[in-house]
């Protein structure tokens, strides 16, 4: 049998185009990759000799993968709705998830008269959350509670401020997510929102009735002021940035309803079935792995592009930059030593817009930097020239690709276009909420696989804690009280003057 992707034969019988594969009614067209069957060969032998299969069974086995930290990363048990049964270190956690699955079921049931919520987290606690509601705001007829949903993550007040211009004091409830519940722009956020409620003449018991927090760390939660039955629980075999199937995705429920919260569960449930279940050479999350290996071993490839040609989906390139970044941007592997790839830069936008914004790079450019184009094949409106618009909005996606991969000659070498830039097609039959998890899922299994690849681990984030480390003695000096730091073993020559400078100015 051919080990080219498109030899699947659960999707010979549809009507999906030569070189395409598809799982879960999602389709990956990898056609402008220019890969060979005699490469798509090598490739699935070498990640045999990674020992991908093993390593997608040790996963979903619970087995401490993340070899850095010594835990499973087991987010897909938060979106495992057959319920079977999954140890970690012999203990079944489903019972646990299922008794959250329930808790917020009945708060979905219980909420009524509430303004705005307020979701206070940052990185993996904000991504996910933001881009779902976000998302499926575009849905046409999707229930919606009518409340105002605010997501604040900065520590800049500019964030704060035109959140709490908004929104009503005694018909507002606040989310303060965060695993540790110390993470410092969290805690600020949650304790200056507190003080508006104050502000507002709200008392103590008022107060503590509006909080709500998902988090590990129960006891500081407790002593920030949350009552119990308004802590939902967070473990720590979720990475943050895999974190929006718990009880981080509350804010999904409470807008849209707890069935579009299963319905979102589901979608991404069912990609892990197939990454579980589906051989390498028909595995989509695979797949769309090994195409960007590919493309490092043949181009160097330091960036990549995701360019979904939806509105709705115009956040999706920031969650996958963490996804991708916080995930796989590592110098080392496991072991230690030097690895020859791994995760390039990543960015993106909504199409077409993005046409008109660095498509002139991507096609004319000196690097080449591959594209994973994605379509939804339903338009997101109801509106009388919705279809028109799609087909136009489609056009232009199916354009770029060709153009990108084809290029054209001209004897204006202006006008060139060289071409043989590479390109996935994802395409959605529409995006809903269910869609919308199969799509996180599967790049989330994608970035597993990558780490697989290049020996990473994708679940540990050491590179982001030397940074905050050193902010707090940079943050006492710029309190103002002295105008002369000097360099020292925690600020350095340079950033001594720029504090000087921002204190003169106080």
């Amino acid at each position: 049998m051919s080990t080219r992707p498109d030899s699947n034969s659960s999707t010979a019988n549809q009507n999906i185009p030569n070189g395409a594969h598809s799982a879960v009614g999602v389709v990956l067209d990898t056609a402008y990759q220019s890969i060979d069957a005699s490469e798509w060969e090598k490739l699935f032998t070498q990640a045999r000799s990674a020992k991908l299969e093993q390593f997608i069974a040790d996963m979903f086995a619970g087995k401490h993968i993340n070899q850095s930290e010594d835990r499973p990363a087991l987010h897909s048990a938060l979106r495992n709705l057959t319920k079977s049964p999954v140890l970690v270190n012999g203990e079944d956690v489903m019972p646990a998830v299922t008794e959250v699955w329930r808790r917020i079921e009945a708060l979905c049931n219980k909420w009524a008269g509430i303004t705005d919520v307020i979701h206070i987290g940052i990185g993996g606690s904000d991504f996910g959350p933001r881009l779902a509601i976000e998302a499926l705001s575009h849905v046409p007829g999707i229930e919606s509670r009518g409340m105002r949903m605010h997501f604040l993550s900065n520590i800049d007040t500019a964030e704060l401020a035109r959140i709490l211009a908004r929104a009503q004091p005694n018909s507002t409830r606040v989310m303060i997510v965060s695993k540790s519940f110390t993470t410092l722009e969290t805690m600020m956020n949650a304790k200056a929102v507190v003080s508006w409620f104050k502000e507002n003449g709200c008392t103590k018991s008022q107060i503590a009735h509006s909080l709500f927090a998902v988090t590990a760390n129960v006891l500081a939660a407790q002593e920030f002021g949350v009552e119990d039955d308004n802590i939902y629980p967070f473990w720590d075999w979720v990475g943050g940035r895999y974190s929006v199937w718990s009880a981080v995705g509350l804010p999904i429920a409470l807008q849209y309803g707890f069935n579009t919260f299963r319905n979102f569960l589901s979608g991404a449930h069912a990609m892990d079935l197939h990454f579980q279940s589906a051989r390498l050479e028909e595995n989509l999350p695979v797949i769309m792995a090994l195409t960007l290996f590919c493309q490092q071993e043949k181009h160097q490839i330091k960036s990549y592009a995701v360019i979904p040609y939806a509105d709705a989906l115009d956040g999706f390139p920031k969650w996958l930059q963490q996804l991708d970044m916080e995930s796989n941007g590592k110098s080392v592997d496991r072991y230690g030593k030097p690895v020859k790839h791994s995760s390039p830069v990543v960015f993106g936008s909504a199409g077409s817009n993005a046409q008109h914004s660095y498509f002139q790079l991507l096609h004319q450019g000196t690097e080449v930097i591959p594209i994973d184009f994605i379509a939804v094949r339903k338009p997101m409106s109801e509106r009388p020239e919705a279809l028109a618009h799609h087909r136009i909005l489609l056009s232009n996606c199916l354009a770029q690709a060709q153009a990108l991969a084809n290029g054209k000659d001209d004897a204006n070498p202006n006008n060139v276009y060289p071409g043989k830039r590479p390109s996935n097609l994802l395409m959605l039959p529409e995006l809903n909420a269910f869609y919308l998890g199969a799509l996180l899922a599967l790049y989330e299994n994608r970035a597993a696989s990558l780490g697989v690849l290049w020996n990473i681990n994708s679940f540990d984030q050491p590179g982001v804690e030397y940074g905050k480390v050193l902010a707090k003695p940079i943050e006492q000096a710029l309190l103002g009280s002295q105008h002369n730091i000097q360099a020292s073993d925690s600020i350095d020559a340079v950033t001594a003057a720029r504090i000087n400078f921002l204190n003169s100015n106080q």
